[in-house]
């Protein structure tokens, strides 16, 4: 029963560890996304709210309930019609809020562009990092190995793993494998 105990406070122990690990990363992660936020200009966080809510319902509702106010108050027989059909001071404002809802999408896409191309860099640099960090142990091991007379049966995936990646041969390869 005390080794079934000391099982789960071991593992607890481990998990917990772990838990604190992950947690210590996901406000690192946070933290850095949060200072990629706070050097945005007022304007690209106006554009960026622009942008949100055009990708939402609400702005789709709004549309439809706007047109349909629109086309029904320029069509009833009776009413003087401010823009009757075919509706061409309507075409001309929902060309114009095309132009503008673009150009807000676009100037959100282009921060959110940013934002990912440093998360690559970082998560490109994190595997370089660990790259290097098993190369060191796999020569550690090995020699850890032959300290204690253990011999390793010959392994020529082993040697090449041992030896330091080079990311300028690796983008090489995907380049001429990609013109292949």
């Amino acid at each position: 029963m005390a080794t079934t105990f000391e099982s789960q406070a071991t593992d607890d122990l481990v998990r917990g560890s772990a838990d604190q690990l992950t947690q210590r990363n996901v406000e690192s992660i946070l933290q850095l996304e949060k200072a990629a936020k706070n050097e945005r200009r007022k304007s690209d966080l106006v554009a960026e709210a622009i942008a949100q809510f055009c990708g939402s319902m609400t702005f789709v509702w709004v549309h439809v309930l706007w047109f349909g106010a629109w086309i029904l108050i320029n069509s009833v027989p009776g009413i003087g019609h401010i823009d009757p059909f075919p509706f061409t001071f309507l075409t001309l404002v929902v060309s114009l809020e095309a132009i503008f809802l673009s150009t807000f999408i676009l100037i959100s896409q282009n921060h959110e562009t940013k934002i990912t191309e440093r998360r690559n860099h970082l998560d490109l640099q994190i595997n370089l990092l660990s790259e290097q960090e098993n190369t060191v142990m796999l020569s550690m091991l090995r020699a850890i190995a032959e300290k204690v007379g253990v011999e390793p049966r010959p392994d020529p995936q082993l040697d090449q793993l041992e030896q330091q990646t080079q990311p300028e041969k690796l983008a090489q390869q995907i380049k001429q494998r990609e013109q292949a």
